[in-house]
């Protein structure tokens, strides 16, 4: 049985959904966060980039963006949407935990998945040294040595961006696996063209062929990519692209539109197609952060959380607004309901005359 409404129902508590709820909230409007728990950067120890919290550990940003959202009166669940679907002129959510809610809009700040490549040992050590994002992590690992797993643009892009911190960059062609996908480029397996290939002597880059068989690791620390044929070549840090997608789970009932970013000619993911404001193609519905934007780092989907916050802000205003005028106008057509008869119950009292 449905009990409980909202405003807005928020579907994400990361850094976009408690941005947008903080934005609702202080604009005195009920909000729900629905957050699963199980935030992108979860393995990562700090974050960086974000100005004035730099090397702040992700999960106390998040405790104190719910903290702040919760003060203005937003209510903040552990919990995870399994569906969510237009009812009428709102929205109806069901949870895992076996709430069912109403709400008028619904803001998707759900963020995206990783899809790591084919590679033993990547996913164990995901955020902590093996890497995606150089303005993340860059400058832990300047002037240390880096191996990059891939092949192709993408590949040649992450090198020529990461040889900015370090000079030591090797780049291992059989490193892409298969999370990655995408076209390989013009000139053959290795996706590298003759243009790339000087690029990357201009660039001093190692470039090593065959297949990566795993990571080295000694006492918890990367040591080393080896190859399939058992050499060991030894580096700090591994980079990798991963293939990103859109995180939808539970939101299918909705119908939200998702389309691919590309690189040059290779998809790298995809993504909920929306307007710089959150607006995707259904109505009453915005998405913010990873979601529709992959590349947002955290304090960039914490400003598209207020961005969308804001504007849903001046959308429900604008539909309160319109109810009113509406209930303004039928009072107003009424000869003897509303304020007429307001008016004639004043005379009657005593109150004065009154012009009808």
């Amino acid at each position: 049985m449905v009990t409980e409404r909202y405003d807005v129902l928020v579907v994400g508590g990361g850094a976009a959904g408690l941005g947008g709820a903080l934005t609702l909230a202080r604009a005195r409007r009920s909000v729900l966060v629905v957050h699963d728990g199980a935030p992108r950067n979860a393995p990562a120890a700090h974050m960086h980039a974000y100005l004035g919290l730099d090397g702040l550990p992700p999960a106390e940003l998040l405790a104190r963006g719910r903290a702040e959202v919760e003060g203005y009166g937003a209510e903040v669940v552990e919990d995870r949407v399994v569906d969510v679907r237009r009812d009428g002129d709102g929205f109806r959510a069901a949870l895992a935990g076996g709430r069912v809610v109403r709400s008028r809009r619904v803001l998707i700040a759900t963020g995206l998945v990783d899809a790591l490549p084919d590679v033993p040992g990547l996913a164990a050590r995901w955020g902590r040294d093996v890497l995606h994002c150089p303005f993340c992590h860059g400058w832990e690992v300047r002037d240390r040595a880096v191996a990059v797993l891939g092949s192709g643009p993408v590949a040649v892009h992450q090198v020529q961006l990461w040889r900015g911190w370090t000079a030591d960059v090797t780049l291992f062609l059989g490193g892409a696996g298969a999370g990655v996908g995408g076209a390989a480029g013009a000139a053959g397996g290795d996706g590298l063209s003759d243009a790339d290939w000087e690029r990357l002597a201009a660039l001093g880059v190692r470039v090593v062929d065959g297949p990566v068989a795993g990571l080295e690791v000694a006492d918890d620390v990367l040591t080393g990519v080896r190859l399939a044929t058992g050499t060991v070549l030894a580096c700090d840090a591994v980079v990798v692209a991963t293939g990103m997608g859109a995180r939808l789970d539970g939101l299918a009932a909705l119908g939200l539109p998702t389309e691919p970013v590309t690189m040059g000619e290779r998809v790298i993911g995809t993504r909920v197609a929306a307007a710089p404001d959150g607006s995707t193609a259904v109505p009453g519905v915005r998405v913010a952060g990873n979601v529709t934007d992959l590349r947002a780092q955290v304090q960039v989907a914490a400003a598209a959380g207020l961005t969308a916050g804001a504007a849903l802000v001046a959308e429900l205003a604008a539909e309160d607004a319109d109810a009113a005028l509406a209930r303004y106008r039928a009072e107003q057509a009424a000869p003897f309901s509303g304020r007429a008869e307001r008016e004639v119950a004043a005379l009657r009292s005593g109150g004065g005359a009154v012009g009808l």
